[in-house]
């Protein structure tokens, strides 16, 4: 559990800090990446960002290793509120009515995650068939390449409405989801017996590359959809996306068993389910300007 907070604090921490360095910088663009990475490597702030993110990939190895990912991603949901609040006091983006009850919610879901849990209980898999696991990551990582380059298209059409920024967080969603997947197979190697041993059979799994594929897309495509949302908009519709890809598919490729008390149970697939309603039902477009009343000409004396 600790873990688990620690790694939504500093991945929340991390997103303000990148955007915020963003926003500093001039337009970047995936279709010029070493333009983009000079760019942003040449800023202190996101170097910060990026260094907080680390961090909490590695908080996240520790929770993959002692929690389920149904009960894992649960938690990691939660981390929106401290997005979204970090987000309104350092990036100036204000929170609507509609928001803040979600953000209630949100938390009443993580209370629920928390009570389904029991130490010495639940069962936390360590392996998963390698066949399995490339069938699921590899059609994902094509659908989020392709969804976002359809909406690079979109965006550079003039005559269409400008994007809202969903369709960029589900395709950056997708390659963090094979990329949790990955980090969950890291962790799993990581418990041979001997350094040489880990590191041989880690080199001889798919999940380095996985996470070599998914770290360097992941980072051009996230650092320019990023640049042109706002943070609090598209973080929780890739932390969705994530969510639902790793609680479903990962659960079931690495062959995780649910709580068998039926309360534990009702507690954990609800507490879930409720996170990931409340993300999909937030609002999506930012409110549009009222538009000003025209100021009366006063008439000569």
């Amino acid at each position: 559990m600790a873990a688990a907070l620690l790694a939504n604090t500093l991945y929340s921490l991390g997103f303000v800090l990148e955007k915020r360095a963003l926003t500093a910088l001039p337009e970047v663009t995936i279709r010029q990446p070493a333009r983009l990475l000079r760019l942003v490597i040449g800023s202190p702030l996101w170097i910060g960002g990026s260094l907080a993110l680390a961090a909490g990939f590695g908080a996240q190895l520790v929770v993959y290793r002692t929690l389920p990912i149904a009960a894992a991603q649960g938690i990691f949901v939660s981390g929106l509120v401290l997005l979204v609040l970090l987000s309104a006091r350092l990036l100036g983006e204000e929170t609507s009515g509609r928001e803040r009850y979600a953000l209630g919610a949100i938390l009443l879901a993580l209370l629920m995650v928390v009570l389904s849990l029991r130490e010495g209980s639940d069962t936390v898999s360590q392996q998963a068939p390698y066949p399995l696991i490339l069938l699921v990551c590899v059609p994902s990582l094509a659908a989020g390449l392709w969804l976002y380059g359809s909406a690079e298209r979109r965006a550079r059409n003039r005559h269409r409405r400008p994007t809202t920024g969903v369709e960029y967080g589900v395709a950056v969603g997708l390659l963090y989801g094979v990329s949790s997947l990955a980090i969950k197979g890291v962790s799993s190697r990581l418990t041979t017996s001997g350094i040489g041993g880990a590191v041989l059979g880690l080199l001889s799994s798919p999940y380095p590359y996985l996470l070599l594929f998914t770290g360097v897309f992941g980072l051009v495509m996230s650092q320019a959809a990023l640049q042109r949302c706002r943070a609090s908009l598209i973080v929780p519709v890739c932390t969705t996306v994530t969510s639902l890809f790793t609680a479903v598919l990962g659960t079931l490729s690495f062959g995780e068993a649910l709580p068998d008390e039926p309360l534990r149970l009702a507690l954990r697939v609800a507490g879930t389910a409720l996170a990931v309603a409340v993300l999909l039902t937030m609002p999506k477009h930012d409110p549009s300007p009222q538009p000003t009343a025209p100021a009366k000409e006063l008439a000569s004396p």
